[in-house]
Parts: C-alpha cells; structure tokens; sequence
C-alpha cells in the first residue's frame, strides 16, 4: 500500500481558494451593482441638489464662483424662499396647478376606468382595434394638437381659464391610463364576474362592487400617472393662460421670474424645488401600489 500524505500547503491552497472565491464574488458586485447604482443615483439627485444649494444661496455666492465653492453654501439665506412666497403669486400659481392637476387626473381616470373595462369585458367586435387605436392617439405630439384645441377652448369660453386644462388635459392623459388599466383588467379572472352575472348583478355593480377593488394598484398607477404629466405639463398651460394670476408653476417660474435678460435663480430655483415636492409627496405615499400595479399588469 502507498501512503499518500498531503503537503503541508495544500492545507493552506485549500483555505484560500474560498476566501479568493469570495473576494471575487464581492469585487463583481461591486462592479456589476453598486457602482452603476451609485452613478445613477448621483445623475437623478444631483439636479435636485443643485436645486436645494441655489434656493439657499445668497447673490453674491451664486454670481462669484470664484471666490465661493459652487458645489457649497457658506452663508444659507431664506431670502429667495421669502421673496417667492411674499412678493409673488406663487401661493396662488401652486393653488392653481393643484386644482388642474386634479381635475384632470379625476375625469381622466373616470373615463379610462369606463373605456378599459368596456374594451376588455364586453367583448365587442374589434374591441383589441379600438385599444390599440387609443393608445396610438397617445403618440400623437401635443405641439401639433394645441393649435386646434385653442380654437374650440376659444369657441367655449374658457381662454385663460384654469378649466381650460383640466379639459384639455385629458387628451393626452385618457389613451395612456385606459392602455395601462386595460393591462390591469386582463389579471382579474374574469370567473369572478360570471358568478357575479349568474347571481344576478349588473355590468355596473360588478364593475363597482368587484372590479374596482381588485384593480386600486392599477387605478392609483394610472392616477400618478396623470398627476404628474398634469403637473409638470408646459406647452398647453403657456398657450391656454395668458394672465399671469391664473398660470400654473411650471409656466409661472420661467415666464413671471424672468424679467428682460434678468434671471432670479434663487428665487427660479426655489420655485422648482417647492413645485417637485408635491409629486414626490404623491409618488412616496402610493409606490408600493405603483410596484404592483405594474407586476400585475404584465400577468398573462
């Protein structure tokens, strides 16, 4: 018989091969997830910083880079924050935006709700046709569509109206929504409003009593949806409103802060921090149903 005896830094080869195995599986991660991840978040929030350091920056920090650190604050003033609040209408544009927004979010989500069970439950001929052909109405650019829209909001009454958005704003917001809900509608097993029919309930009672609870995470999708393009939407609130008590931020800031060649940047800048917090308000409280809606509306 032949007596093998290991050497004595095998011991040592097979104790580091783990510990090298493990290093390699963490430097990849590193490579692979945290610094990409770390670069993304420092591209999304850098602007959001740069926000923040203008709004508290006094003139002669933000108009001599170079004497003062652009990338810190030295000296932090509320001077813009109180000038935007106290000397402008701000208050009253943020008033504004907030009822357009939902306004509109509302009736558009009234009518996709009505338009995507429609199209999805009730089986019509040609029903895949006309969603389809909603969705494509989405693609349509605003910039071609704002110039016949003026005419019939000028035909109606309601030029330099905030009602002229929240009524116009559904052109664009309801072909989006029903596509989305339509994908949502498709996950509910549609046995459960057979019972329903065979025990006597109506299109609208199922809708309303079945339906509807099953898809919130799809319905508060297609609201945040239909908020945020409301609230940040530009080429629609600068051609509909023309006086400046009746503009909404994102049309205030840059056409009410702006005199002549004079840029306000504090106060410019104070006014787009203000106006992004509400939508990130709006998207933190309801993301989870966000994240849901969206895993739920792939299901086959």
């Amino acid at each position: 018989m032949t007596d093998v005896t290991a050497s004595p830094g095998s011991s040592n080869v097979a104790s580091a091969t783990p510990d090298t195995m493990a290093w390699d599986s963490r430097a990849r991660r590193v490579v692979m997830i945290y610094l990409p991840l770390a670069c993304f978040i420092l591209i999304l929030l850098f602007p959001f910083y740069w926000m923040a350091i203008t709004s508290f920056k006094p003139n002669a920090e933000l108009l001599n880079y170079k004497e003062h650190n652009p990338f810190w604050i030295t000296s932090p003033t509320l001077l813009h924050i109180k000038h935007l609040l106290f000397d402008t209408s701000y208050p009253r544009w943020l008033k504004t935006t907030m009822m357009v927004a939902i306004g509109s979010t509302f009736l558009s989500l009234f009518a996709s709700t009505l338009a995507a069970y429609a199209i999805e439950r009730l089986r019509f001929r040609g029903s895949p046709y006309v969603g389809l052909g909603i969705y494509l109405a989405y693609l349509v650019p605003p910039s071609i569509l704002f110039i016949p829209l003026a005419t019939v909001i000028v035909q109606f009454g309601l030029f330099d109206s905030p009602m002229a958005l929240i009524l116009v704003y559904p052109t664009f917001l309801v072909p989006f929504c029903t596509w989305l809900l339509i994908g949502y509608f498709k996950s509910i097993p549609y046995e459960l409003e057979e019972c329903a029919l065979v025990d006597g309930a109506t299109r609208l009672q199922i809708l309303r009593r079945i339906t509807l609870p099953l898809a919130v995470p799809g319905l508060i999708s297609a609201g945040i949806f239909s908020f945020t393009l409301s609230w940040n939407e530009f080429i629609y609130a600068l051609a509909f409103i023309q006086s400046g008590a009746n503009k909404t931020v994102p049309v205030a800031i840059v056409t009410e802060l702006i005199t002549g060649d004079v840029y306000q940047w504090g106060a410019l800048m104070a006014g787009s921090l203000l106006g992004s917090l509400p939508v990130a308000l709006f998207y933190s409280l309801f993301v989870d149903y966000y994240v849901s809606s969206l895993t739920g509306a792939v299901k086959e």
